[in-house]
């Protein structure tokens, strides 16, 4: 069995830069880990691939400096690294992303099963998951919490939702995107850190995936960012002094003066 992890490399939350030209995120030269939800996808994949005796193939979209988080994944158990990368890609929505990594997944094929984190922590749409599979004409689960059983044509899955989990069965190939319920991430082992310093890691540009131009990058992305700007700092709160009765009889004036009552 053959299981294909997408997964991002996101900059770290405390240091997050916005290129108030393209209205996207920088990350050339930005401190950049993996996005939190993708371990679980990867950590999901080497089990699946330790139980079922088969592999596991870990794919990014990004600029060459992405390469450091595919050697991580290979450290704790993957077998093999795409990294998806050409300056066409650059400023991608969740449309235009979904789309190229469809196209790379093709390229790659015979794959069995898609693992995604549920969201990334930079944009949190949990969109490209999804679009992946549309895109693919395979069926989905989303929030997955835990996997039941495995067979060469289907899974029963639990995915999470507001009220409980439902319990389902999916046929494959298909595609499932985790929360952090479904297991607990290994640490890279010692051996495969060093395996994963000397592995070849494999790159595929927009024409090696045979992606149309007028679908990737800032091109290819229906969604237009018009404006983005930081909140404006809170203004100190007001401080109601006096007895409890004329603390009260205050702040139902001020109420009533914003016309909150």
């Amino acid at each position: 069995m053959h299981c294909i992890v997408c997964i991002k490399q996101v900059p770290n939350t405390t240091n997050v830069q916005i290129d108030p030209k393209t209205n996207t995120l920088k990350r050339e030269g930005v401190e950049s880990i993996i996005n939190p939800f993708d371990e679980y996808a990867i950590e999901e994949a080497v089990r699946i691939k330790e139980r079922t005796n088969g592999k596991a193939t870990v794919i990014t979209m990004g600029p060459p400096q992405a390469e450091a988080i595919l050697r991580e994944s290979l450290s704790r158990g993957i077998d093999n690294a795409v990294l998806i990368s050409d300056r066409a890609f650059a400023g991608a929505d969740t449309w235009a992303t979904a789309y190229t990594l469809a196209q790379a997944i093709r390229t790659i094929g015979d794959y069995d099963i898609i693992i995604c984190g549920k969201q990334a922590s930079d944009g949190d749409t949990a969109q490209v998951g999804p679009g992946i599979a549309e895109m693919l004409d395979i069926p989905h689960v989303a929030y997955v919490k835990k996997i039941e059983d495995i067979t060469a044509t289907s899974m029963k899955v639990e995915r999470m939702m507001e009220d409980g989990y439902d319990r389902i069965e999916m046929p494959l190939p298909g595609l499932i995107t985790v929360v952090k319920e479904i297991n607990s991430p290994r640490m890279p082992s010692l051996k495969g850190m060093m395996m994963a310093k000397k592995a070849q890691i494999r790159v595929m540009t927009a024409a090696d995936i045979k992606a149309d131009t007028k679908n990737v990058g800032l091109t290819g992305s229906p969604t237009q960012v018009m404006k983005i700007f930081s909140p404006p700092p809170r203004e100190g709160g007001v401080v109601l002094e006096g007895s409890p009765q004329e603390v009260a009889q205050k702040l139902v004036e001020k109420l009533r003066s914003t016309q909150l009552i």
